[in-house]
């Protein structure tokens, strides 16, 4: 019989993947969050195609081939499935959409309505997993497949204003006025992520990151309560059904608070926002944990010798733990592509 032309997973070398299990890779891999969006000019072409983000979401041929764009263009080690965090309140029976130029809308808002009152739609979860499927039969084998969901406080920030803003005030005075409603919300959120994520690792994801994008807002205790235990929770569950599916933790705007996040949720890698220094988190942080991020947007949206100094100067300060390179955030909508790939050259060739 002819020897198989189609390589052995078990067998294959995934740089990306490789140090979320620990391992230190030089250079270190890298990909970029939101690498697949609106600094692609192809990217802007298929959404004005379909009309809208919430209609390129939900056509998973779109979608995956939203995510697969950056990688015909530049040598990342990872793809990350273009989806967005609002799918899990849109399954717990949120209306959603997207204004231009305004960003998204969840009705009734959760500050008013009672979760009882919403009929679960968990149907909606399943396009997301197609355009997983559709991506892994496309992948190049060396590349780190990537799902990911919002944490459940990020999450309950909208579902309770309706919307995004940016203190967060309709939830965290509800987490005050109503204790009670707010578990309720922050669990049932914490549910359905956890099924989310195993059906997206089914699909064939594999690595998930959870986003916490406005843990920042959040007090001390309430930090512990709302990111801390829901993560854990969530991490647990997650380990239970899939224990060798790597889980990347991003607490934006955690500051002091990252180190309790590490050794408390079980994340196997913590990811960095722009604020935060590396040589803190490298001194901070448990012991050879993975590490990922953290340039600032903007460094690399300036591009030149800002972008040089600051993409060495954090290849330095990680260069002796396990390290993925990426941005602090998401990248910005106006950012070069000659910038990115100046980047890709600086970290792939350390740069010489």
């Amino acid at each position: 019989m002819a020897p198989s032309l189609v390589p052995d997973p078990q067998t294959v070398d995934k740089p990306l993947l490789a140090v979320l299990r620990g391992e230190r890779r030089d250079p270190p891999p890298m990909w970029l969050m939101r690498q697949a969006g609106r600094y692609l000019p192809e990217y802007r072409a298929l959404r004005a195609e379909k009309g809208g983000f919430l209609e390129l979401v939900y056509d998973p041929a779109a979608a995956a081939e939203v995510t697969i764009q950056p990688l015909r263009r530049f040598p990342f080690d990872g793809a990350i499935i273009f989806s967005d965090i609002l799918i899990v309140p849109y399954a717990i029976g949120q209306d959603l959409w997207f204004e231009t130029g305004e960003g998204p809308r969840l009705a009734p808002k959760m500050s008013d309505a009672r979760l009882r009152d919403l009929k679960p739609r968990m149907e909606r979860l399943q396009p997301i997993y197609e355009t997983v499927r559709l991506v892994k039969a496309s992948l190049s084998p060396e590349t780190t497949f990537l799902g990911f969901a919002g944490s459940p406080w990020t999450v309950a920030t909208y579902m309770i204003a309706g919307q995004g803003s940016r203190e967060q005030a309709e939830a965290r005075q509800l987490a005050y006025s109503d204790p009670g409603k707010m578990d309720m919300i922050l669990d049932l959120i914490a549910t359905v992520t956890v099924d989310y994520l195993s059906g997206q690792i089914e699909a064939g994801v594999e690595a998930v990151q959870l986003f916490d994008s406005w843990s920042g807002s959040l007090a001390p205790a309430q930090f512990e309560r709302f990111v801390i235990a829901r993560n854990a929770l969530i991490v647990a569950e997650l380990k239970r059904r899939h224990p060798t599916v790597p889980v990347i933790g991003f607490p934006k705007g955690a500051g002091g608070k990252l180190g309790a996040y590490a050794r408390e949720t079980g994340v196997d890698a913590i990811g960095l926002d722009e604020t935060v220094d590396p040589v803190w988190a490298d001194r901070e942080l448990p012991a050879d944990m993975p590490v990922q991020g953290n340039l600032d947007p903007l460094a690399l949206m300036a591009g030149g010798a800002p972008l040089r100094e600051a993409a060495l100067g954090l290849l330095d300060a990680l260069r002796n733990r396990p390290h993925i390179f990426n941005l602090g955030h998401g990248i910005g909508q106006h950012t070069p592509i000659a910038h990115v790939e100046q980047l890709v050259e600086l970290v792939k060739g350390s740069g010489k």
